[in-house]
C-alpha cells in the first residue's frame, strides 16, 4: 500500500475538497514545532459516523482547552466529514478531523496570532490490533505515565498528549506486543496508547475513573451497554497488583472498537463470555 502522503482521493482542509497529494502545509506551521493540535478518530460504519456529533462536539471542546478556538460549527464539522466520505466514494471506513495552530504572524511558543485550521480525511482501515478480536491481544507495561491534569489539559484529545503514547507502542511493538498499558502519575492504572482499559472479576466489571485520561466516547458506550445487561460496573482506581485477580480483559477505542486482551505483561486473561458479548454488542449497536 501507498504512503498516506501518496493516494487518490479528496480531502477537506479549511472549507474545500482538495486532492489528496495536494493537501499539504507550510514547514512553520506551530503545530509541527509545539504540538497545536487536536483531532478526532471516528469510524464509518455502512455509511452512518457513529457518534459522529458527539465526536465534532468534543473536537470544539478540546480546542478551548487547548486556548485554540476552532472556526467551525458542530454543523459546519459534520457537513465536511459527510463531503469527505461522499467524495472518497466510503460505506467503511476511519475518519479523522484534526484542527492545529496554522503557520502566521507567531513563530514562537505564542500562536494567538496565527490562524487554526481544520482538515478532514477518511480512509479504509480494518481492525486496529489486527486478529486481536479473536485470542485478545498482547500488551506491554509502559515505563512513562500518563500526567496529571495540573500539567495539561489531560480531558482534551490534543497531539501533545500522544507523544508518548507513540514511544510506548514502538517499545511494546519491539518486544512482540500489540500495545502498552499506561499506569498514570499517582501509580494507578490509566488506559493504552489509544484506548481505554476494561477487566471483569467475579462477573463484575472495573475500570480506571477518568480523571487523568479521556473519557473516550466508545468508553462511555460500553459502559452503558454494560449497565442495560445488568452488569455491575465500578469506576474507580485501580492498583497495578490487582491485574493479577482479574479474569477478563478489553480495550475500547473508536479505532480500536471492543478489543479482547489476552495479556498486560505478566498476567494473563481469558477471551470470556462478557468480552466476546460486549464485543459482538458493539459491533451491532454501531450498525443498527
Amino acid at each position: 500500500m501507498s504512503g498516506y502522503d501518496d493516494r487518490d482521493g479528496k480531502i477537506w482542509m479549511d472549507g474545500q475538497l482538495v486532492e489528496w497529494r495536494d493537501a499539504n502545509v507550510h514547514i512553520l506551521t506551530h503545530a509541527l514545532h509545539y504540538a497545536s493540535s487536536v483531532f478526532e478518530g471516528e469510524r464509518l460504519y455502512d455509511g452512518k459516523i457513529f457518534l459522529s456529533r458527539k465526536h465534532s462536539e468534543r473536537l470544539l471542546k478540546s480546542g478551548e482547552m487547548m486556548d485554540m478556538p476552532i472556526p467551525y460549527t458542530v454543523d459546519e464539522i459534520e457537513a465536511a466529514k459527510q463531503a469527505v466520505v461522499e467524495a472518497n466514494g466510503l460505506t467503511n471506513a476511519y475518519v479523522r478531523v484534526v484542527a492545529w495552530r496554522g503557520a502566521g504572524e507567531d513563530m514562537g511558543v505564542s500562536s494567538a496570532k496565527n490562524p487554526v485550521r481544520m482538515a478532514v480525511a477518511a480512509w479504509a482501515w480494518g481492525d486496529y490490533y489486527g486478529d486481536a478480536k479473536m485470542k485478545g491481544a498482547k500488551l506491554d507495561i509502559a515505563k512513562w505515565k500518563r500526567p496529571s491534569p495540573e500539567t495539561i489539559p489531560t480531558a482534551a484529545k490534543a497531539a501533545g498528549l500522544y507523544m508518548i503514547c507513540t514511544m510506548s507502542k514502538h517499545a511494546a511493538e519491539a518486544k512482540g506486543c500489540s500495545d502498552a498499558l499506561f499506569m498514570d502519575y499517582r501509580g494507578y492504572v490509566a488506559e493504552a496508547t489509544g484506548a481505554n482499559v476494561f477487566f471483569v472479576k467475579d462477573g463484575e466489571v472495573h475500570t480506571p475513573i477518568p480523571d487523568a485520561i479521556l473519557n473516550g466516547l466508545t468508553r462511555q458506550t460500553v459502559i452503558g451497554m454494560l449497565k442495560e445487561k445488568g452488569i455491575t460496573v465500578h469506576e474507580r482506581h485501580i492498583m497495578p497488583e490487582e491485574l493479577a485477580d482479574f479474569e477478563q480483559c478489553w480495550l475500547t477505542g473508536s479505532a480500536a472498537e471492543v478489543t479482547p486482551v489476552g495479556q498486560i505483561g505478566d498476567y494473563t486473561f481469558e477471551v470470556g463470555a462478557l468480552t466476546r458479548d460486549i464485543a459482538e454488542s458493539y459491533e451491532k449497536l454501531v450498525r443498527s
